[in-house]
């Protein structure tokens, strides 16, 4: 099954982090990242699209795809 998540946040480092975290559990990145300033909040907001393979596993909707 191919698994697909969009990560979003504030552009920090804890964005990154969660970014550098998916890749170390498999997730490849997919596309490229979007930024865009939220003028109510002050700051930039950051997302990337991600992909990760899984072997063994069926989709379905409530499959929680951030335990994959």
């Amino acid at each position: 099954m191919q698994a697909y998540r969009y990560l979003t946040g504030k552009d920090d480092s804890s964005f990154c982090h969660r970014v550098t975290k998916a890749l170390n559990e498999g997730w490849q990145l997919y596309g490229s990242p979007t930024l865009t300033f939220d003028a109510a909040k002050g700051h930039a907001v950051c997302g990337q699209a991600i992909t990760k393979e899984v072997e063994d596993t069926e989709y379905s909707p409530e499959l929680k795809l951030g335990d994959l």
